[in-house]
């Protein structure tokens, strides 16, 4: 069976919606970056896995959809999504949407994933 990004894009985000750590890092490569106007540039599997606990440790409630996946090339694809959350100490809401276009190894792993808010938040 081909690999299907989109497919993988739904796992990989139903994973995160679970709060499922050890299946989010169980996708990225070892060197993999994340680039995001929220938390930067980060490179390699432990610096995005400190800055996805610290993220869910503020907004611990956070529900996001999709309403677009759809693969680019046979290793690639892009999610268009939303989410809504609140802020665990501040209780601030926090509403953004936005698009991640995500890259794949040919193990199927996260090589690089870059997240585009639509507005700053």
């Amino acid at each position: 069976m081909a690999f299907d990004p989109a497919e993988e894009i739904e796992r990989f985000h139903a994973a995160i919606n679970a709060l499922d750590f050890s299946a989010i890092e169980g996708y990225f490569a070892e060197d993999a970056t994340y680039v995001s106007n929220g938390v930067g540039s980060l490179s390699g599997r432990a610096e995005i896995m400190a800055a996805f606990r610290k993220y869910f440790d503020d907004y611990p409630d956070q529900t996001a959809d999709n309403s677009l996946v759809e693969n680019l090339t046979p290793l690639s694809g892009r999610a268009v999504w939303s989410l809504r959350a609140t802020h665990s100490q501040t209780g601030k809401p926090l509403i953004r949407e936005g698009e991640e276009t995500i890259t794949f190894d040919a193990e199927g792993r996260i090589t690089r994933v870059e997240v585009t808010d639509y507005k700053d938040f």
